[in-house]
């Protein structure tokens, strides 16, 4: 493994090498050669992409003792010397959010003796899970204020082929889990890692580390954070949502976080008043239908919530009254039927009796029921039912 062009010079973007095969498997069409910088899929860290002569490779992958670059198109004609090259901003986007992981967790180790129990490099964040139930915001500033030293101190990181026997003389974060090609990743004097994957030759190369958010898994906190150029894109997306967000509230984008609460506390304000003014409503509303012992009426696009509350005005207005609610609402009915104190039937013979006519459902008890279903009666129809079942 140690012969491998990416073990040997992680910074190859382009190189030359022989084909040894060309085949095809489950995954598609693959190029096998003698040599690669072609990082496959493994340690957390995605596979490289780029092209081989001028055929595009999209997927990198170890299959056994082979690494196999494949491809979409038929590569059966390839064979000989080739020439390849890395698609290397994805390649050295990989290498600086993988070494940033290694500096964060060391990071939490050192500070807070925090151990990581599982990385994942995806396409916009890196997240990875601590072992700890807790953490706090002073934890979190501390740690990236850590991290962010050991970049800018542009550190040299080093890389040890080492046997198994060899590994007691380095203080290592944690365990290495295989017997042979033991590859130590190294920031001296401050992170030992047993890793398999391909950083840059100085963590000044990692450029800044930004957590961004965190989020509990179980009894793990997992963080969110970017390195290097995708601090860039989030910062460039973030600012894009401010200044919108800003233009809308109509304030400076430094003010805008004040502007939105007060915002929201004028929005629930007012979305208060609104559902007063509708109560109000359906207060005038019963008072209307209450003078009648058996208020029966249909409406069209009225809430099963509206109808439940007006039910509840009219029989508290009116301790001798049931109400029969009917609505037609889009592509289904929906009822409710409520009785006053006074009365003694139960509005579950309505409920149990109607609710098959529409192919409906619905639940209740003895003083108010309510349901809903298809369109198969007309809501008179149904209202006429409800009124005969009484």
């Amino acid at each position: 493994m140690k012969d491998l062009l990416y073990y040997q010079d992680a910074m190859i973007s382009e190189f030359h090498a022989n084909v040894v095969k060309t085949g095809s498997d489950e995954n598609g069409n693959y190029i096998v050669l003698d040599n690669t910088a072609f990082y496959p899929t493994g340690g957390g860290q995605p596979h490289d992409t780029g092209w081989i002569q001028e055929i595009k490779i999209s997927n990198v992958k170890k299959v056994e003792e082979e690494i196999r670059h494949y491809t979409t198109k038929d590569a059966s004609t390839i064979s000989g010397e080739i020439f390849a090259k890395l698609n290397w901003a994805r390649r050295f986007d990989h290498m600086q959010q993988h070494t940033g992981q290694h500096i964060l967790t060391a990071a939490f180790v050192e500070l807070f003796e925090f151990a990581t129990t599982s990385f994942h490099l995806g396409t916009e964040l890196v997240t990875i899970d601590l072992n700890v139930g807790e953490i706090t915001e002073e934890q979190l500033a501390a740690a990236e204020k850590r991290a962010n030293e050991i970049i800018l101190e542009n550190r040299p990181i080093e890389t040890k082929w080492v046997t198994k026997d060899d590994l007691a003389s380095y203080n290592l974060r944690k365990d290495v889990k295989v017997d042979e090609d033991i590859r130590l990743v190294i920031i001296p004097d401050y992170d030992y890692n047993g890793c398999g994957g391909t950083h840059p030759t100085s963590t000044g190369q990692v450029g800044l580390l930004k957590i961004l958010a965190t989020e509990k898994m179980k009894q793990q906190i997992r963080i969110h954070f970017v390195c290097g150029n995708r601090v860039l894109d989030q910062l460039a997306m973030r600012k894009t949502v401010l200044a919108d967000v800003a233009r809308q509230l109509s304030a400076p984008e430094e003010q805008a976080a004040e502007a939105m609460r007060k915002f929201a506390a004028t929005t629930k304000q007012t979305e208060k008043n609104l559902k007063d003014a509708q109560d109000a409503l359906l207060q005038f509303e019963a008072k209307e239908l209450a003078g009648e012992k058996i208020s029966a009426r249909t409406f069209e696009n009225r809430s099963i919530q509206d109808l439940q509350k007006l039910a509840r005005f009219i029989t508290e207005q009116n301790d001798q009254a049931i109400a029969l609610l009917v609505a037609s609402n889009e592509d289904k009915l929906q009822f409710v039927a409520a009785r006053g104190k006074a009365q003694a039937t139960s509005m579950k013979a309505i409920s149990t009796a109607v609710l098959p006519m529409i192919n409906g459902k619905g639940g209740g008890n003895d003083t108010l029921v309510q349901g809903g279903g298809e369109k198969l009666l007309t809501v008179e129809a149904l209202l006429e039912a409800m009124k005969d079942i009484l």
